[in-house]
């Protein structure tokens, strides 16, 4: 009998399933009643962390050395001091957005205002990456979700751990190499087509909702863009638009298969200001080759007045490829085990999902 765990963070707390055969189960509750905007799962040693948005009380950051039995509250991303008349935003910690652990255990994180911190000791300091901070074109982007620019995407590389590619709302697509002492916009051949028709191809005010790397095919990436579906083939390098699908391409969230890089999935909505299922029926579309077709996956979820909408870190796959997760705005948990071909509820009563990590 197989087992895996997963953790779902949530406007209401953090929680831990196990799933033993085909069913998945509450294992533990941290942080109840308070909202969780981001998990970063366990290592192999159980450490783990956990970002908290106390709104009055700001931002917090917990740490677990126990894969999430124990929590200790640890140091939180600080920006320096603004200078005076300084261009964008404030220069203050709204959300943290993203958790990533790179190949040599380097922790990174996203934050609002677009922010890129790193941690070397497990989250007990934080240091902000002031290549990317201070760079000219981070005061041309703009918020996508937030009122504030967000970094949601961090794709470290498998076996390059000086090599990351960040997804930013609204501020396109950008690459290091040399572990963040240098950056390059990464975002050719991605459209918004919410600017001027002129400005539309511009790399630095992008909306990627979403972008993720196949851990077998590094070169291979996938973006949920505000404005369609963009694959990459060449580590990011140029971008093509996949329009292989004869249903709706605008969404939030996106998982790649992790060895097969031609497969991924999508959680499709109505556009803009709606933002719920089309037709009011739950779908997730996959793709199988590269992004030239495009499969209408339903069997299990709701076809009638359903108005769940997946955000962008809602939608999650195992490192078998067959093991899908997917949590909504209205708390409802799915999960496959067949690669999305069908689906099962597993809590209609959770809070609203925010991110989701096997």
């Amino acid at each position: 009998m197989s087992t895996s765990n997963a953790w779902i963070a949530t406007r209401k707390g953090l929680f831990e399933l196990r799933r033993s055969g085909n069913q998945w189960d509450v294992a533990n509750i941290s942080f109840l009643a308070e909202p969780v905007s981001m998990v970063l799962p366990p290592d192999a040693s159980g450490h783990m962390l956990a970002a908290l948005n106390l709104g009055h009380f700001g931002v917090k950051i917990h740490a677990s050395k126990d894969f999430g039995k124990t929590w200790t509250e640890v140091a939180t991303p600080t920006f320096p001091a603004q200078p005076e008349g300084a261009e964008g935003p404030a220069w203050k910690l709204v959300n943290v957005w993203s958790l990533e652990r790179d190949a040599r255990g380097t922790i990174w994180c996203g934050t609002n205002p677009g922010g890129l911190f790193k941690s070397t000791d497990g989250g007990a300091s934080w240091q902000l990456n002031e290549n990317l901070w201070y760079r000219k074109e981070r005061t041309g982007w703009f918020g996508g979700g937030y009122e504030t620019p967000g970094i949601h995407s961090i794709c470290p590389h498998p076996t390059n751990p000086d090599e990351l590619l960040l997804g930013i709302s609204c501020g396109g697509a950008w690459r290091t190499t040399d572990g963040g002492a240098t950056w390059e916009l990464r975002a050719k051949g991605m459209r918004a087509d919410f600017m001027p028709p002129e400005q539309a191809g511009e790399e630095n005010t992008q909306d990627p909702h979403l972008i993720v790397r196949c851990p077998a095919q590094p070169d291979q990436l996938w973006t949920q863009h505000h404005c369609g579906i963009w694959r990459s083939t060449d580590n990011g390098a140029s971008w093509f638009e996949c329009k292989g699908a004869d249903f709706t391409t605008f969404g939030f969230a996106v998982a790649v298969h992790p060895k097969d890089g031609n497969t991924a999935w999508f959680a499709p909505a109505v556009k803009d200001e709606k933002r719920v299922p089309v037709n009011g029926a739950l779908c997730v579309t996959r793709t199988r080759d590269g992004g030239k077709t495009f499969q209408q996956l339903r069997a299990g979820l709701p076809q009638q007045h359903a108005y769940d909408l997946i955000y962008r870190h809602c939608l999650a796959v195992d490192a078998s490829g067959e093991q899908l997760l997917m949590g909504s705005t209205t708390g409802s948990l799915w999960s496959s085990g067949d690669a999305g071909d069908h689906w099962q509820l597993v809590n209609a009563n959770l809070p609203p999902i925010y991110a989701l990590k096997f």
